[in-house]
């Protein structure tokens, strides 16, 4: 696999990371240079502050969550709620990637209740289609997200261990989001049984985290 440059991109805060953040924690820990990238902010997601005051605590937010899983946060510029075209989202993508020379990708999967993260996989892996038709060589894997589960097969699994699930946690809890204070999702209670049940379906305890890629393999690494 070429980890030189990962990252790891979501429609809002908390989505990359979620997805990502087991695998960017063990390739930074490698050597890799690991990003959490973000669509929007999701600053329009609670009720109790304004889209101003909570978009400022979201990028604060996003750079410590990066830090302490050994990686940095980089948000596009979409306000939530005003994004540009398709076309030009799947631009500012290639823009991106091809800047930072990125190797890895982890992202969306297109089964998803949420109209944002059906247009962050669609625009994503165009990017990384068009790129990969420039020469460049992107490895692309779409994440396990609670809200991405129609048709979602794992193909590869990441298996992890003690520290790393302690180190993503920790990372998780600078949201205020992950901790319950700005919706009732029980974020904690899914993604540490998933864990738990992924390395389960292996027999490669303690953990582990689901991706699907193409072509259909499945992988232990």
């Amino acid at each position: 696999m070429n980890q030189k440059r990962v990252v790891s991109i979501g429609a809002h805060a908390l989505d990359a990371e979620l997805m990502g953040g087991p695998y960017l924690i063990k390739a930074a820990a490698s050597g890799a240079k690991c990003s959490f990238v973000h669509m929007t902010r999701g600053e329009r997601g609670n009720k109790e502050k304004s889209p101003e005051v909570y978009g400022k605590q979201l990028e604060t937010e996003m750079a410590a969550v990066a830090a302490v899983m050994g990686a940095d946060a980089f948000w596009i510029g979409y306000p939530a709620g005003n994004l540009p075209s398709p076309e030009q989202i799947v631009l500012d993508w290639m823009e991106y990637l091809r800047q930072e020379q990125v190797t890895t990708v982890i992202t969306h999967w297109r089964g998803s209740l949420h109209p944002r993260h059906i247009l962050c996989h669609d625009t994503v892996t165009e990017a990384v289609v068009r790129l990969r038709r420039e020469g460049m060589a992107i490895d692309l894997y779409y994440g396990e997200n609670c809200e991405d589960l129609n048709g979602f097969i794992p193909q590869l699994y990441i298996q992890f261990d003690d520290a790393v699930l302690e180190t993503w946690l920790a990372g998780l809890r600078e949201y205020e989001l992950f901790r319950g204070g700005v919706l009732t999702v029980p974020y904690y209670d899914y993604y540490t049984t998933m864990a738990k049940m992924r390395s389960i379906e292996l027999g490669i305890l303690p953990y582990a985290k689901a991706f699907m890629v193409s072509p259909h393999e499945v992988e232990v690494l």
